[in-house]
């Protein structure tokens, strides 16, 4: 990623204190002791996955409105040897959903919209089709909308900007399902649902998610607005790879001195950085804490609207159309991933999040009031089974 200006969303301190897990005992001496051992034991873990001298991520654990776990592992830039912190901001990729969700759920509780709204009540396309989309389609990943967008030449696709994403939705003229009946995870209908914050509320939307989203929850997050943009305290996204299977653009050097080793692999290397609604939101895990506290508060949307996000409205399990997140009881709300309770297991609501050499998982357990954060910068690190040994050590 190359360096010049950026683009500032919001800022706001909120102090977040310690206090202690909840256990079944009543010795304070005892539930200190016993978090030590939690956090030793989730430590050992992220120190034999990301060593120090290499690409890294950041971890955090927070249990009610205590943070009970908060450590940095590996470096966020390889050439400045900056080591990563809670500070660090990684790009979150589809993550940013659920911010994108919130800004329509927003809008809805307005009355400025309806999710059960058709598409074209909003969008000048000229296809019947989009009569039978609905706003609450987009958001679920079950509008059938089909992903076209095999035919952008790659460059443009890294530099590229949300109205290219969705520049073949106006050409569309048939659908995969009938909207609401499947599953099939696709990133322009997110891109699509910016583009519908702009036209119902009349501002541009890193406007809007400034003054509506980030702000209201007292947090810092930053989008990229071309190729110049840098990020303060910024992580690089890093690939670990022969030099002979890297794309030309990816490095100059010759694949006869070099050999196996860490490249950048972010924006100017891989696309869907320059699309924002879908994607594009750069954060910390400390400025994401804060926005668990947002909506636990509902300073950002009502109790209602946000239970409404968090509902399984479509099932992802046996899917046909596609394989992202598709796993055993798992559904999707409006802007996250939902795996139900079961009789051995408890709710998990939560967001992964894949571009270039970010990989990221955010995931909160209603039942535990808890939040589990992982925001790595290299994607060679199994995630759902660092989130298994995680939900052990602090029985979630």
């Amino acid at each position: 990623m190359k360096k010049g200006t950026f683009l500032f969303i919001a800022s706001v301190i909120l102090t977040l204190g310690m206090c202690q897990c909840a256990k079944t005992t009543n010795d304070e001496q005892a539930t200190e002791a016993s978090l030590s051992t939690e956090a030793h034991e989730l430590d050992s873990i992220c120190h034999s996955l990301f060593p120090a001298d290499e690409p890294g991520a950041a971890v955090l654990v927070m249990r009610g409105d205590s943070i009970v776990f908060n450590e940095g592992y590996g470096l966020a830039d390889l050439d400045t040897k900056t080591p990563i912190s809670d500070s660090t901001f990684f790009n979150i990729a589809s993550v940013s959903k659920q911010f994108t969700a919130v800004a329509i759920l927003q809008l809805a509780e307005e009355g400025k919209l309806s999710l059960n709204d058709a598409v074209a009540q909003y969008m000048p396309y000229r296809w019947a089709l989009w009569k039978e989309v609905r706003l609450r389609h987009l958001l679920s990943h079950s509008s059938g909308v089909p992903d076209c967008r095999g035919g952008i030449p790659r460059e443009e696709k890294i530099h590229g900007t949300d109205s290219l994403a969705i520049a073949y939705l106006d050409t569309l003229t048939t659908l995969r399902f009938s909207p609401g009946t499947a599953y099939e995870y696709i990133n322009p209908t997110f891109v699509l649902c910016g583009k519908l914050v702009e036209k119902v509320s009349g501002e541009p939307f890193s406007e809007y998610m400034q003054r509506h989203v980030f702000a209201p929850a007292g947090m810092e997050a930053y989008y990229i607005a071309d190729n110049e943009d840098i990020i303060p305290h910024m992580a690089h996204g890093y690939e670990y790879a022969d030099v002979t299977d890297m794309p030309e653009e990816r490095t100059a050097e010759s694949p006869s001195t070099v050999k196996k080793n860490w490249y950048e692999y972010d924006y100017g290397e891989e696309t869907f950085f320059a699309t924002r609604p879908d994607g594009g939101l750069y954060t910390s895990v400390r400025q994401f804490a804060r926005w668990e506290q947002a909506l636990r508060s509902h300073a950002v949307l009502s109790e209602s609207y946000l239970k409404d996000a968090w509902s399984p409205h479509t099932q992802v399990s046996g899917s046909p159309w596609s394989n992202y997140q598709n796993r055993p009881n798992t559904w999707y709300g409006y802007g996250w991933f939902i795996e139900p309770a079961t009789d051995s297991t408890k709710t998990v609501i939560y967001h992964t999040g894949d571009n270039g050499g970010f990989k990221i998982l955010a995931a909160r357990y209603p039942e535990d009031d808890a939040l589990v954060l992982v925001f790595a910068n290299r994607a060679d690190w199994d995630r759902y089974a660092l989130m298994q040994k995680i939900e052990k050590i602090y029985c979630f």
